[in-house]
């Protein structure tokens, strides 16, 4: 994968509680480091100064149309014509290509505790997305299609950070895969940054899953 001068990236922090993103373009490169212009903040339109060791999730469109998102991290300014700021460019292997919908799914497992009524229950996660999860039933439940559950979902992170996302969530049906019980459920009222947490939490994983089976 290879990103060229005047590409488009979109920044996003990773380890902040807020909801931002920011814009800015490759103005120098070469092949550990990518130089970016000062970054627009996309919703104020006002600079952002980036400081050295923020964490980011920067994401472009490629020629052929693909989404690519990498991690990186501020390494540092620059000055030639203009002012740069430096960030790590990562090996091509650590690229992911982006699913174009709205909330990418990846298979993980997550300990999840589920509430119906005055029933709560410990599951664990066939896959999840931003958008909703797949639950593994180990032991009978009273909910059924069309219900509306409570969640509680913690998400552990590569730096050891915890976030933990409340959610109603409503049961889209129950089916068998094989020899396992599935529900199928949809997040109903997670905020954008419940959203943007669950996000961050299935690019590390997709990264993760990617490098074990490279290695």
């Amino acid at each position: 994968m290879k990103i060229k001068l005047g590409t488009q990236l979109i920044l996003e922090p990773t380890f902040t509680d807020k909801t931002e993103k920011y814009q800015c373009k490759v103005v120098d490169l070469d092949d550990q480091f990518i130089y970016i212009d000062y970054p627009m903040d996309t919703l104020s339109n006002r600079t952002v100064f980036l400081m050295d060791g923020m964490q980011l999730r920067a994401s472009f469109v490629e020629e052929s149309k693909a989404v690519y998102a990498f991690q990186t991290e501020v390494l540092g300014k620059k000055s030639k014509q203009i002012p740069m700021i430096k960030l790590a460019l990562p090996p091509d292997s650590e690229f992911l290509r982006i699913q174009r919908r709205d909330f990418v799914r990846v298979n993980t497992s997550i300990d999840i505790s589920v509430q119906f009524e005055e029933e709560r229950y410990q599951f664990v996660t066939d896959d999840v997305s931003a958008g909703g999860t797949a639950i593994i039933l180990n032991t009978p439940v009273n909910f059924k299609a069309g219900d509306e559950v409570s969640l509680l979902i913690p998400l552990l992170f590569n730096n050891g950070d915890i976030k933990y996302v409340s959610t109603l969530a409503q049961v889209i049906r129950i089916w068998d895969k094989g020899s396992l019980t599935i529900a199928s459920l949809h997040f109903t009222d997670t905020d954008d940054l419940d959203k943007q947490q669950i996000v961050r939490f299935c690019f590390e994983r997709q990264l993760l899953i990617r490098k074990k089976t490279m290695s």
